[in-house]
């Protein structure tokens, strides 16, 4: 068709037609992008899945980092020992979609992996493409594993935490959880220090594993030879603080008896408190040596008790009628503690022992830590009976790290289970004079009172004895008694402190029935000392070995 300009135009029905034809093709061009834009979406998706997203056993996704995970430090003894170090394992993945059979892929898989066959089926019949396995596999596994030929399998690399020593001081190394964060212990309270180390690197502690092994045995000894319900004890460098070693028994699960109900992980040094009894009149002495409200050969009556308000106070065992100051420590009589206590009074006391740490708790790299039950109403009453070692509770790790102050020159120490490579003493707690006669009244305890049986020749050791009845209900129980023993070395110059603890004791046909710290605690803590003295390189005089094979 010509129009007047001479120009030739489809007719309009066409031009309509043709718009119309152009338009659906351009439809049809955004569906077709939109397609291809939804299935690379898909694609990505998919690709995310199996390459960052891995089903777990359950059934549930855990991403897996291309990031190396970083090693923990080692932890070793102040000797270099290895205590803990991170070892190479893997993590195994699988991709049920690969199998043949996946039932039969989940029982193979299982019987070498140690994991539940049903619940691995259950999780390969799920719809998630990768499912984790099983964790932390030793390479010997690992082989094991690739020698069964399934497809579909990968190895994620991964650490390890191992204990070369096994149980020894576990309360104190504590643990790690699979992916390496402490969980307890000093795993946990050097958590930070441990999980950002260099490669390579090592954490020296204070423990001295030659002593931990020989506290554990003859704690662990002494535990089975008068059948108690636990034990402990604690060895202190009272010039630095450190702890060589730090013993809880029983330490392992599945054993019979009183002790199976208790957690073998359970730190008892330092997480639990007691009230220790007569090893706490150390603290009355000191105080009052200190303020001078006694005289060493002063005598006190003895025989009849002693009354307070409605209350009468006994000694445990027969007591002369009369006792000089010194005396009442060396036999350990309450009934003369008592009356020393009370020449100070309760708010010098009070004030005393908070100045010793002894109401607060203690602190150390260990997260476990208790605090002290002290009476709320501190009258004439709690200072009889605190000066003799009831009605306050506190952990034993408290009980040394003050100890430790009366004997070493009457100055402060922070208890660390780092290694210290100097002399720590800080603040000046009690005269160094009253330091010094507390030295010659400990011995005194070992040489002529109820610490007979903790001497070893050659060692000059002082001591204190503790026989505490225990608590049940609202009163205490005669025959149920937590003994212990505070024993230091060499008793001129001391250097170290022996702390050993016995719950519920019994008498033996060696010990005539008697369960009391004298002959129970006593001679353990002699022979902690006689164990690891040479180990210390601490040199025997001697002469009082001659002396005593001669008396003997």
């Amino acid at each position: 068709m010509r129009g007047t300009d001479g120009q030739i135009y489809a007719p309009l029905e066409r031009r309509q037609d043709g718009r119309e034809a152009v338009s659906v093709i351009q439809r049809r061009i955004i569906v077709a992008a939109g397609i291809c834009v939804m299935a690379f979406a898909l694609i990505g998706v998919r690709l995310v899945d199996v390459g960052l997203m891995k089903g777990s056993v359950t059934g549930a996704s855990a991403p897996i980092s291309d990031q190396p995970q970083s090693v923990r430090a080692d932890i070793l003894d102040r000797s270099g020992v290895v205590l803990a170090r991170d070892l190479p394992v893997g993590d195994l993945y699988a991709r049920p979609h690969a199998f043949a059979d996946r039932r039969e892929a989940a029982r193979q898989l299982a019987a070498v992996a140690g994991v539940g066959s049903n619940r691995l089926a259950r999780a390969f019949d799920s719809r998630h493409n990768y499912v984790l396995v099983a964790r932390q596999l030793v390479p010997d596994v690992q082989a094991k594993i690739r020698q069964l030929g399934l497809p579909g399998l990968e190895f994620e690399p991964a650490e390890k935490r191992y204990y070369p020593e096994g149980l020894a001081a576990v309360q104190v190394l504590g643990t790690t959880d699979p992916d390496g964060n402490g969980v307890d212990g000093l795993e946990l309270g050097l958590d930070s220090t441990l999980g950002h180390a260099e490669p390579g690197a090592g954490i020296a502690l204070s423990l001295d594993m030659r002593v931990q092994y020989a506290l554990a045995h003859e704690v662990e000894q002494a535990r089975e030879t008068f059948g108690a319900r636990a034990a402990g004890g604690i060895v202190l460098n009272v010039n630095t603080g450190e702890i060589l070693a730090m013993a809880s028994l029983p330490d392992a699960p599945g054993e019979t008896g009183a002790a199976a109900n208790s957690d073998p992980r359970r730190n008892r040094m330092a997480q639990d408190v007691y009230e220790l009894g007569s090893v706490f009149k150390i603290f009355s002495f000191a105080l009052a040596v200190e303020d001078h409200t006694i005289r060493l050969d002063e005598v006190f009556p003895i025989a009849a008790g002693f009354h307070i308000g409605r209350y009468t106070i006994h000694d445990a065992e027969h007591m002369p009628s009369t006792l000089a100051a010194r005396d009442i420590l060396a036999q350990s009589s309450n009934v003369g503690t008592a009356q020393i206590a009370l020449r100070s009074g309760p708010e010098r006391q009070r004030a005393f022992l908070a100045h010793l740490g002894l109401l607060a708790p203690v602190r150390t790299e260990l997260p476990e830590h208790a605090a002290p039950l002290i009476p709320g109403h501190w009258s004439e009453v709690e200072t009889a009976t605190i000066g003799f070692g009831h009605g306050i509770s506190v952990s034993p790790l408290s009980f040394v790290t003050a100890a430790a102050a009366l004997v070493n020159g009457g100055r402060r120490i922070v208890p660390t289970f780092l290694k210290q490579v100097s002399d720590a003493r800080g603040e000046q707690l009690i005269k160094p004079e009253t330091s010094a006669t507390m030295r010659e009244l400990l011995r005194y305890v070992v040489t002529n009172g109820t610490g007979k049986k903790a001497d070893v020749p050659g060692y000059d050791i002082g001591g204190k004895t503790g026989s505490a009845e225990k608590v049940s209900g609202r009163g205490y129980v005669a025959h149920r008694l937590l003994t212990s023993f505070c024993a230091v070395f060499p008793i001129e110059n001391p250097r170290y402190l022996v702390f050993v603890m016995l719950d519920e004791p019994h008498g033996t046909k060696a010990t005539f029935g008697l369960a009391l710290a004298g002959f129970t605690a006593a001679p353990l803590a002699g022979r902690v000392v006689a164990h690891i003295a040479p180990m210390l390189g601490m040199p025997t005089d001697t002469s009082a070995v001659v002396q005593a094979k001669d008396n003997s």
